[in-house]
């Protein structure tokens, strides 16, 4: 009777849960479990209100409750005033955090407020998501899919921001500029440290995420931001037009004196992959145009904005690094001398075109050029921005098919840039583009350029040159001319210091070449063109029974 609830008009109810052989303690934890709920709706909509006095309320309830916060029927409680309160005593801050249990079941609202104040322990948290993120980008330059539609690019923007690790890192930094700022210290590190350039992507789309939720606490105090949307509506189309490209150009330009900092992250932002893809991209459609207008590349403001954009983000690491906040000079040769060279290629194309559908009497005996002019060649090793536009015109002939310009470049592309020809974004798009022209690896000639010529001439010191081998292969080994595919699978054979994935693609592509000698060979009759769609005889006037 002492400790039962009470109420007058309850005790003579009780007796009826005890004919239901109910036991009191059963209704009495139902009773607290309800109060509890009650008391937490409470809490927060004192939270919510619009009272002067509400925290103080709430500060009350905490210094009551806090005592009880081990015992796991009042934690809820507890948790929820904590996390009701903007800013939490100091004191409790540190009980919370020195408990390990207590500091794992707060709220992600209380524990903001605990690593704005502690870097080491933040980075403790984000560290783990910041690893996921690379390993999931690697993976994606590494899958099996190997196709021209689905590469590594072809996902939006939008798209990329829904993936787990930008969303945990929006909603740990929620609007606390001071936990953005740590996190864009530990990209720029990690950037320096390793030079991957994943967490220049990572810094654009989670800039990116948070403008999408509307937190202009943050993106109005971060000096990229318009840049950022701006650039990011360009990847989206992927292609940069005039409009935008004055836009950008207004953002570089209006950097003023004592703010050059900014262009650190800027150009971090440049370095994205994606951005990167997208002012390449631009570049090539833009020569295609000067091209068809019979005009010179340093006449096009358009395109030196490109180039100028473009020799920014391929600097980025060179400014963190250096901490000298300047846009690094274009060498102008890229475009007077290195630019030309790369036209004349696709002029000698041009003319060799036409000159096979001359009629015979009026042919010369004009064979296709094999040699690159000294030029490009110079360029593509000594200058990063001219071999990175070089890399992507491989890219743009391999997708026109042109099997003749591809015979052609693939061989300069053994020494380039700070061996950026074998890097895993090129490797991954050329193996994708190189789908298209599976047919020609029935030549002994096709293979020994793009085998011999190019890919095997790095694959005994570089792991990942191997891997993308084999990926390749996997999709394209009935293509390949039987007796070329032979030396390959033996220069291929992994050395026993080698990683898992490496052994693995091999096996795979051992038990493909396996299961292919078992089942015969594919007559050469046409295939028919049943589509598995047998014709159906309607009835012409309304059936009465049930068809």
């Amino acid at each position: 009777m002492e400790n039962g609830i009470l109420l007058p008009t309850l005790q003579s109810a009780l007796p009826f849960l005890d004919l239901h052989g109910t036991p009191r303690l059963e209704f009495h934890q139902s009773v607290f479990d309800e109060l509890r709920d009650k008391l937490m709706e409470r809490v927060a909509t004192i939270a919510e209100g619009k009272e002067d006095d509400r925290y103080v309320k709430l500060e009350e309830l905490l210094e009551k409750s806090f005592p009880l916060v081990k015992m796991p029927s009042i934690q809820p409680v507890v948790m929820q005033v904590l996390k009701h309160l903007p800013k939490v005593p100091e004191k409790k801050l540190k009980l919370v955090m020195a408990d390990k249990e207590l500091y794992k079941v707060c709220a992600v609202q209380v524990k903001r407020q605990i690593w704005q104040d502690n870097q080491a322990l933040f980075g403790d948290e984000v560290s783990p998501l910041l690893k996921q993120y690379i390993v999931e980008k690697e993976a994606a330059l590494f899958s099996s899919d190997l196709s021209i539609l689905h590469n590594f690019f072809s996902s939006s923007p939008k798209a990329r921001r829904q993936g787990e690790v930008v969303l945990r890192l929006t909603q740990m930094i929620g609007k606390n500029v001071k936990l953005y700022d740590m996190v864009l210290q530990f990209l720029r590190t990690l950037f320096l440290r390793t030079r991957n350039v994943h967490y220049c992507t990572l810094r654009a789309e989670l800039l990116m995420s948070l403008h999408d939720l509307d937190i202009s606490e943050i993106c109005s105090v971060d000096p990229c931001h318009k840049f950022t949307w701006c650039l990011d509506a360009c990847i989206r189309e992927k292609f940069v037009d005039g409009k935008r490209a004055r836009e950008l150009q207004g953002f570089l330009d209006g950097v003023k004196k004592g703010q050059e900092q900014v262009l650190g992250d800027l150009s971090m932002i440049l370095c994205d992959p994606f951005a990167s893809n997208t002012l390449v991209l631009s570049i090539i459609r833009n020569l295609q145009e000067l091209l068809s207008q019979d005009a010179l590349p340093r006449d096009s403001p358009d395109l030196l904005l490109l180039l100028r954009m473009l020799s920014l983000g391929q600097g980025a690491w060179d400014i963190i690094d250096s901490q000298v906040f300047k846009e690094p000079r274009l060498d102008l040769e890229v475009v007077t001398r290195f630019l030309p060279a790369m036209m004349t290629v696709v002029v000698d194309d041009h003319t060799f075109i036409v000159e096979q559908k001359l009629p015979s009497e009026e042919k010369t005996s004009l064979s296709y050029p094999a040699a690159v002019p000294d030029v490009f060649s110079r360029y593509l090793q000594d200058n990063r921005v001219a071999c990175e536009m070089g890399l992507y015109y491989v890219l743009h002939i391999a997708k026109l098919r042109n099997k003749n310009a591809l015979q052609r470049l693939l061989p300069a592309l053994v020494d380039t840039y700070n061996d950026m020809a074998f890097g895993d974004i090129f490797l991954h798009l050329l193996t994708g583009h190189l789908t298209l022209l599976s047919d020609e690896f029935g030549s002994e000639e096709f293979c020994s350029v793009v085998f011999d010529g190019f890919l095997l001439t790095s694959f005994s010191s570089k792991e990942n040159v191997h891997r993308h081998i084999l990926r390749m292969l996997l999709h394209l080994h009935h293509k390949v001319l039987p007796s070329c595919l032979e030396t390959l699978m033996k220069t291929l054979e992994p050395p026993k210091q080698c990683s898992e994935p490496l052994k693995e693609l091999y096996s795979q592509l051992t038990e493909k070449l396996e299961a292919q000698k078992k089942t015969p060979p594919p007559s050469d009759e046409a295939p028919s063109l049943d589509l598995g769609l047998h014709p159906v005889s309607v009835p012409t006037s309304t059936p009465t029974t049930p068809v």
